[in-house]
């Protein structure tokens, strides 16, 4: 298989990362996802990633289990701290340090393994929650870092990271899912979501969420508590 026709793609289980798969293979790409158990607050996202990698029929799906309870600032990663419900203009408590950097990198060593050439990462810096690492410059730096980083960018193969959803609308972003065949009631995008599944519907993934399926003018298939 060619390289230039493989991908990694980062699978959360939620709205974007879905799309970003639906892209990758509408473009032709083998997909390999790959997928984090860091500790978050709740296992249904990465159910609902086996889930989505089944019915997308992605080549492999892996699951890496990572330990990230150092960084306890984040109310995703610390389960004493609360999930806020209210929009906040500065960085939410939500942040977890680092983290694209981190899925990015070890993206970057299964994709130098694969010996594929293309990683996608769903990010967005339109309708999101103001996270430094979905931000285009942190994009360019890391590709920067990409070019230079590993053996196969050095024999001149460097990765490319795709950002397909990066200056979306959330509803843009449903719309291209959805002409793609996206089933969005399999996703699951809340920070605090049952085990079931059911989201809260008032943290702010949830109404970004909720905001995107009205601006879009479809019906929200989540499921909600």
């Amino acid at each position: 298989m060619s390289a230039q026709h493989k991908a990694v793609v980062l699978l959360s289980g939620g709205l974007d990362s879905v799309t970003a798969l639906a892209l990758a293979r509408q473009q032709g790409y083998t997909c390999y996802a790959l997928s984090f158990s860091y500790g978050q607050r709740h296992t249904a996202e990465l159910n609902a990633a086996q889930r989505i990698a089944h019915t997308m029929q992605v080549a492999r799906h892996h699951i890496v289990n990572l330990d990230l309870s150092l960084f306890e600032t984040s109310a995703l990663t610390n389960h004493s701290l609360a999930v806020p419900t209210q929009p906040s203009k500065e960085i939410p408590i939500t942040y977890v340090p680092a983290r694209n950097s981190i899925f990015l990198s070890i993206a970057l060593g299964w994709a130098e393994v694969l010996d594929a050439r293309t990683i996608f990462i769903g990010v967005n810096a339109v309708d999101y929650s103001g996270y430094p690492d979905c931000r285009p410059e942190f994009i360019e730096s890391f590709q920067q870092m990409c070019n230079v980083a590993t053996k196969a960018a050095i024999e001149g193969h460097s990765v490319v990271i795709q950002t397909p959803l990066i200056d979306m609308t959330k509803a843009e972003i449903i719309l291209t899912g959805m002409r793609l065949g996206v089933d969005y009631s399999q996703t699951v995008s809340c920070y605090q979501a049952t085990p079931e599944g059911l989201a809260c519907g008032q943290c702010d993934s949830c109404q970004l969420r909720r905001q995107g399926f009205s601006d879009a003018g479809v019906d929200d298939p989540t499921r909600y508590q």
